[in-house]
């Protein structure tokens, strides 16, 4: 997800901090977003203990890995429909998503990443993607099989 110009300046001002979850427009939730793609990689998760899920560098055949965004995200449920649409009562199941994700972070009352697009500028915003996004880092999942994939495990995600 790309959070264009547009949508930035159609959102109340630091309205992270002062609404809930809930109470957020459609386009100041999906502006939480920072793009890192990190919830497109295939993971292998563990039900009774989020510490174990384990994240591969294979991402959804929809993510432009050089890029790390989704190349139809209006419409990726049609092509992909496991994909998940993230709703605020998703999150206390949602545990596995990375320390640095705005939703994930909110929810549990920390503040946004310092590098997040919302708060700091276009350079400070890529430094951080650069740390922790998937842009030039994961591969298709059309290039691999299940026994392929469960190879590809890697570390650099933080939960």
């Amino acid at each position: 997800m790309t959070v264009d110009k547009q949508i930035l300046s159609d959102i109340r001002p630091r309205f992270w901090e002062r609404c809930a979850l809930d109470e957020m427009t459609h386009r100041e939730w999906e502006a939480l977003c920072d793009g890192c793609g990190v919830c497109c990689l295939v993971k292998f998760l563990d039900e009774d203990d989020v510490h174990f899920t384990e994240y591969t560098d294979v991402a959804c055949q929809l993510l432009d890995c050089q890029s790390g965004l989704c190349s139809n995200y209006e419409h990726r449920q049609n092509y992909v429909p496991d994909c998940i649409r993230l709703t605020p009562d998703m999150l206390p199941d949602m545990m596995w998503l990375p320390r640095h994700c705005a939703y994930k972070r909110l929810y549990l009352g920390q503040n946004l990443p310092k590098w997040h697009r919302l708060i700091g500028d276009e350079k400070t915003h890529q430094q951080g993607l650069a740390r922790v996004g998937v842009a030039r880092r994961c591969v298709s999942e059309r290039n691999f099989n299940d026994e392929q994939i469960e190879e590809r495990v890697i570390r650099w995600v933080k939960i």
